[in-house]
């Protein structure tokens, strides 16, 4: 096991490339098992949940391959797939997982899949996930820690979601994309990223229309065929650099970005005096000594996104004022709050909010990252702290960044990895 180090206080300059979406990458690669034929996707990031998800398609027969120039090209060959279940194992590695759900009911009308993994952040029920597979014909039981969802036939339906899911968005297209006749998702979430999955399978054949409002209509096909599709960049990954270079930059160019993705954070980040400079697919930032405190509440898309909440919060110990953060998604997403005040934050939680007031210079500590999320605010942290921050618990942060410990550098921070030791490992262990 590994940890992170950081030394902090050392300004950031140079340019950053932002990888591919995670978010939609994770949905990508089940949705590929719906063609009959070899499908590639290129821009891929390199985490540790794409190659769990690969490992599940070969568990049931398929075939995946990565390119050995291009460690962002994978290529999916679903044809000789078969119905497996796929109860427990690598599921728990990933919430992502319960992609599999949908994908699986859609090619086979049956799928067996164990409840997801993933970070621990609060209730995330899959409720409306399966209210749209009851939807479509399914038979939906929990038996023994695993979800079995069962049907003849999958028919078109019009499915009003009750919250706008981006998770039950996609999954329900998933299933949908095959089914006879049309169906309506009323109330759909509006993710970039969802978009991003329609057009993989509008690639592949579909008929998918109304993707990025909040009705999606779906006329079912008969089969789906194999296709090549290039990932949308990562939109909370350019979030988490835009706001590393808010706290600490000389100047941060952030390369393969798409503006239009962080409207909300980038209008936040100027309330607080930050200098944001836009281009097609570039952002220029710019950090100010003297920053302006800042309420945020966390809302569905284009809101506020909950993924850069934490960030988020580690930046507003470096503003001047008191600033309330809300997530509304997620109102359990505050682990992150104690590892900050071993930092010295000076930061209280109030029901669903924390107030954070500063400016408050940090020190450096031993913390651990909890989720994905909380991970990438202590490494926020650690870049503006006084001394050497350690971070345990970094195989949440390996899956969501592409290489940042190697990014990091390259912009000037001091950063770098060490094993644990024997001693450390037990001690996180029993925690």
């Amino acid at each position: 096991m590994e940890k992170i180090l950081i030394e902090g206080g050392h300004e950031l300059e140079g340019e950053v490339h932002i990888s591919g979406a995670k978010n939609s990458a994770v949905a990508l690669v089940p949705a590929a098992i719906l063609a009959d034929s070899t499908v590639t996707i290129e821009g891929l990031p390199e985490i540790s949940d794409l190659r769990t998800l690969g490992e599940l398609i070969e568990e049931c027969g398929g075939e995946t391959s990565w390119d050995s120039n291009d460690s962002g090209t994978v290529h999916i060959d679903p044809s000789e797939m078969i119905l497996m279940p796929l109860p427990d194992g690598k599921v728990k590695k990933l919430r992502a997982s319960y992609y599999f759900m949908g994908a699986m009911l859609g090619k086979f009308n049956q799928a067996v899949v164990g409840l997801p993994g993933g970070c621990h952040l609060g209730p995330r029920p899959i409720d409306q996930h399966i209210k749209g597979f009851e939807a479509l014909g399914a038979e939906v039981t929990n038996e023994h820690g695993a979800i079995y969802i069962r049907a003849k036939e999958l028919k078109g339906a019009r499915i009003y979601l009750d919250i706008a899911s981006v998770g039950a968005t996609i999954n329900i297209m998933l299933a949908a994309v095959r089914a006879k006749g049309q169906t309506i998702i009323e109330n759909a979430a509006k993710e970039p990223e969802i978009i991003d999955v329609a057009t993989l399978l509008t690639n592949m054949g579909a008929n998918i229309k109304g993707v990025g409002t909040d009705v999606i209509r779906i006329e079912g096909v008969s089969n789906l065929h194999g296709c090549k599709h290039t990932i949308i960049p990562d939109r909370i990954e350019a979030g988490t650099y835009t706001i590393i270079a808010a706290a600490q930059a000389k100047e941060v160019l952030i390369d393969n970005v798409i503006p239009q993705h962080l409207e909300s954070l980038i209008a936040k980040l100027r309330e607080m005096g930050v200098s944001v400079k836009e281009s097609d697919d570039q952002l220029l930032i710019a950090s100010k000594k003297i920053l302006t405190s800042v309420d945020i509440k966390t809302l569905v898309y284009p809101g506020f996104p909950t993924d850069l909440q934490q960030p988020l919060t580690s930046l507003l110990t470096k503003a001047s004022g008191t600033g309330v953060i809300t997530d509304t998604i997620y109102p359990a997403r505050l682990k992150h709050i104690d590892e900050l005040r071993r930092m010295n934050a000076m930061i209280k939680v109030e029901g669903g909010s924390a107030i954070v007031t500063g400016p408050t210079p940090l020190e450096g500590a031993k913390v651990k990252a909890s989720d994905l999320r909380a991970g990438a605010s202590l490494i926020v942290a650690g870049l503006m702290a006084n001394g050497i921050t350690e971070i345990t618990g970094i195989e949440h942060i390996e899956r969501g960044y592409e290489h940042i410990t190697e990014k990091l550098t390259s912009l000037g921070a001091h950063i770098w990895r060490e094993d644990m030791t024997e001693r450390e490992v037990k001690s996180f262990q029993n925690q």
